[in-house]
């Protein structure tokens, strides 16, 4: 992913983490020339998690301000496999969109299949009314890089 990312001059912005597909994908992109930004919150620094190979690093006071600096910093949005954190920005970022508080792409790359239970639980919420018309069209399944990034190219030559 960082790779294509930076393949294509574009900025990868990041939770800032050295670890996990955060720091595989940071290391990808730098490893093409590719400019990375880190948002982290200092909590996480003093714990050794900070990817200091960014070329900006953020660190901020919160989570919460994390995630609005990493939303006021990006063009899209695309999540990886991961886990409960992953989910829980996964999800207000998609509530976001739908709420009109930014209209960045929501994407979902799941190439091996990990989210396919959340992906059957969104369509099951859909089917029984717990989700508003247009609110599941909003998030864009893809299952390669290349797909997932024609999304972001779609959106940003609009």
């Amino acid at each position: 992913m960082g790779v294509e990312i930076a393949s294509r001059g574009w900025e990868l912005v990041t939770g800032g983490g050295q670890f996990s597909s955060m720091g595989a994908v940071s290391k990808g992109a730098r490893s093409k020339g590719g400019h990375t930004i880190g948002v982290i919150p200092q909590r996480l620094v003093d714990i050794e998690y900070a990817d200091h190979g960014s070329d900006e690093l953020h660190i901020v006071d919160s989570m919460r301000t994390r995630k609005a600096m990493m939303e006021d910093l990006s063009d899209a949005f695309i999540a990886l496999p991961g886990g409960a954190g992953t989910l829980e920005e996964l999800f207000e970022i998609w509530v976001g969109r739908y709420l009109s508080f930014h209209d960045k792409p929501v994407i979902i790359l799941d190439s091996f299949g990990i989210y396919k239970p959340l992906k059957e639980l969104v369509s099951h919420l859909a089917q029984e009314k717990f989700l508003r018309p247009g609110q599941i069209d909003i998030l864009h399944w893809t299952t390669s890089i290349e797909e997932a990034l024609s999304v972001v190219e779609s959106h940003t030559n609009n």
